[in-house]
């Protein structure tokens, strides 16, 4: 005779399909979705068992939800423990009686993308007020060649199908072999009544040797931040065009830094300068091309905060920049390399390499494809990783409680019982992660909406009566 228990786990697909049927019919029936592509699928974390699918197969652009195939291969490929290393050398020569350096100073970036980052500077240090106290307690008294930041580690290159609209843009924001401050500036506007225009305040942070040109035409209208930058993410000239709320002093909206090697080169000369440690006027430069130059000696390292941490905020917050770089760190500084190590692991985990599609690592490309089949696949592997599993899971946001899933679920039995990934982009809405149900299974799930008839916030409600479901099995 079975148990009640046995006879449960033998009926649950039966009633996880017969429940989720639903949602299929009405999908099919809603005009909003009459020619959108919609897919999911449902699986047994533990036991990789295919519970409840609907175009599994079909491949859908995943958005932000691409983020979980990068991070979840780097934190296997690296280890939860890798730190990233920007090493400080000098050239020339040193003498350490008078403290005189005849020669360069050199900052050489490893692509951690954590130097003075917003997520790890909380409390308004200095990353190069450090380096130059520690370079003072070393001796360092003055510097008569240059100080050069060499970001030459990681190739220069905007992702090719990235659009116009973004590559300004804060979450636009390239890799650097040397990123400084997120890669991005601070604009603030003050806007003042409907229809007025929008005035510029001022910006930061601020080049010593190169002003960055704002050309702004912008709106006080409306109440979001409509506004966006234009232009190459490489020059000091920079386009904004659009709207912001009206009445609204020092409104800040956020634009890709032109060099942040040098950026960061600058920073420290003020820093030196400020220790009282001599350089000569018009000394900070930047690198980006790889060569044979002889680096001199190293002076001093410094480490990024642990991989772990780091694909924490890639995950909560869906930062674009952190994943590109863990991409380019994957293939050793070119991003082509990185993806192909990416998939070709997740194809010696028994993954089907035809159902993705990965143009770059964080899913802003428009022509990324994934399957929902292979994203739950994923999910489920994941699950069985005694060590990175716990670390892995708590990058994604919690149903009700974090980041991107914080209205969602709210009151709900999966709200703290569901940790998810959500992407978007233009008519593209997903969300993939893991469920504990009222049964007490853990499901591994991939949504994924791509062209509805209907705005972001109708599609995600839609989206979301089917994740509440998925708690109550």
């Amino acid at each position: 005779m079975f148990s009640k228990s046995i006879l449960f786990l033998a009926l649950l697909p039966l009633f996880t399909q017969a429940q989720l049927t639903a949602f299929e019919e009405e999908w099919k029936n809603d005009k909003d979705l009459k020619n959108a592509s919609v897919g999911y699928c449902v699986m047994n974390a533990a036991s990789s068992e295919v519970l409840a699918e609907y175009n599994s197969r079909q491949l859908l652009v995943p958005a932000s939800t691409l983020k979980i195939v990068t991070t979840s291969a780097a934190l296997s490929l690296l280890g939860a423990n890798y730190k990233y290393e920007t090493r400080i050398y000098y050239n020339g020569e040193y003498n350490k009686t008078s403290g005189v350096l005849n020669g360069d100073l050199i900052i050489l970036g490893s692509g951690d993308p954590t130097l003075q980052s917003d997520n790890f500077s909380k409390d308004n240090t200095s990353v190069t007020d450090s380096w130059a106290k520690i370079l003072k307690e070393k001796g360092l008294k003055e510097i008569k060649g240059n100080i050069i930041g060499d970001a030459s580690y990681f190739e220069r290159k905007i992702p090719s199908n990235w659009i116009w609209e973004d590559i300004s843009n804060y979450y636009g924001a390239v890799p650097c072999g040397l990123s400084y401050h997120d890669n991005k500036f601070k604009v603030r506007y003050t806007t003042k009544e409907n229809g007025s225009s929008a005035k510029i305040v001022d910006y930061s942070p601020a080049y010593l040797s190169n002003s960055i040109t704002l050309v702004s035409d912008v709106t006080s209208q409306g109440t979001q931040d409509e506004a966006y930058a234009y232009g190459d993410p490489f020059s000091f000239t920079k386009e904004i065009h659009g709207t912001l709320p009206p009445n609204k002093t020092n409104y800040e909206i956020e634009v890709v830094l032109p060099d942040p090697a040098l950026l960061c080169a600058e920073n420290l000369y003020t820093s030196l300068q400020k220790i009282g440690i001599k350089c000569k006027t018009k000394s900070t430069h930047s690198n980006y091309k790889k060569t044979e130059q002889n680096l001199g000696d190293l002076i001093y390292t410094h480490f990024s905060p642990t991989l772990e941490k780091i694909i924490y905020f890639t995950n909560i917050k869906s930062n674009n920049h952190y994943c590109e770089s863990l991409i380019l760190t994957l293939g050793k500084g070119n991003a082509k390399t990185g993806l192909k190590t990416v998939q070709e692991y997740w194809v010696s985990r028994g993954l089907n390499s035809s159902e993705v599609f990965m143009d770059d690592a964080s899913g802003l490309a428009r022509i990324n494809a994934i399957s929902p089949h292979y994203q739950a696949s994923l999910l489920s592997k994941v699950s069985k990783d005694n060590v990175n599993y716990k670390l892995f899971s708590n990058s994604l946001p919690i149903a009700g409680k974090q980041g991107s899933m914080s209205n969602l679920g709210k009151g709900k039995f999966i709200e703290n019982n569901m940790h998810a990934k959500t992407g978007y982009i233009t008519r593209a809405r997903a969300y993939c992660g893991y469920v504990k149900t009222k049964s007490g299974k853990e499901l591994s799930f991939s949504l994924i909406f791509n062209n509805y008839n209907c705005s972001v916030i109708e599609a995600k409600l839609k989206m979301e009566k089917f994740l509440v479901a998925l708690g109550d099995l």
